[in-house]
């Protein structure tokens, strides 16, 4: 089994519920959806292009998957990130657009946001004792040979290797599209999302996210609030 924690809008949010239809899945209750009708393209090829983000539902990564360290249970680390998001105010990202990142899509804020850098590396620190390290055969899937060294003593360091400095907030659409796919993709994306991304993001909880068994589907196992429970029952 893997945990992973990351952000994710809650389960009625209409962007969660709009990501859910053109992932194809939803995170929450795990359930298959279906597919939005698309201009110029077919249902088969949504489904083939967004086939990897399926599987690891709507969520923008802040801890990578990681397995339990031998001393530490599931109910330790519930507790724990309890704690933790309490000791984090909310507050909002500023809006998402449809970006393309490499050779995939996603949404990304318009512009940098500091606290939620912030917050992400608070996250891959504070929790870096509850996982096991990465085998060697997990650090070759990583592909380290294409890292740059930043990412590559992070792979090492902390399991991952977008995190730090090297972090960039974003919620995968896509898995790999060809350079001629990109375009129609770019468009579609943005003409389909449009509706659900004219405002800012409200950054309230963080996301448990597990992986029952190796190459099973993740789901949203709970959501944990941020901020005082005295703030939060005010606001």
């Amino acid at each position: 089994m893997r945990y992973a924690i990351h952000f994710t809008p809650p389960a009625h949010d209409p962007l969660t519920l709009a990501a859910a239809q053109w992932l194809g899945r939803n995170a929450f209750s795990g359930d298959a959806t279906e597919p939005p009708a698309i201009r110029g393209m077919g249902i088969h090829e949504v489904a083939f292009h967004t086939a990897l983000p399926r599987r690891y539902g709507f969520h923008a990564t802040l801890k990578a998957p990681f397995r339990l360290a031998p001393d530490v249970t599931e109910s330790m680390l519930l507790r724990h990130l309890m704690r933790f998001a309490g000791t984090h105010s909310p507050f909002e990202l500023p809006r998402l657009e449809v970006v393309r990142l490499g050779n995939f899509f996603g949404l990304a804020p318009v512009v940098p946001c500091d606290t939620m850098r912030f917050l992400a590396a608070s996250v891959v620190q504070e929790f870096d004792n509850f996982r096991t390290p990465l085998t060697e055969a997990e650090l070759e899937r990583n592909d380290p040979g294409n890292l740059s060294a930043p990412q590559f003593a992070n792979l090492h360091r902390w399991g991952h290797p977008y995190v730090m400095d090297e972090f960039r907030f974003h919620m995968t659409l896509t898995g790999p599209l060809l350079p001629v796919e990109m375009p129609r993709f770019d468009l579609a994306l943005r003409d389909y999302f449009e509706p659900y991304l004219k405002k800012p993001v409200e950054i309230a909880n963080l996301a448990l996210f597990i992986e029952e068994e190796p190459g099973a589907p993740f789901q949203v196992h709970s959501l944990h609030p941020m901020g005082r429970v005295a703030a939060r029952k005010i606001a």
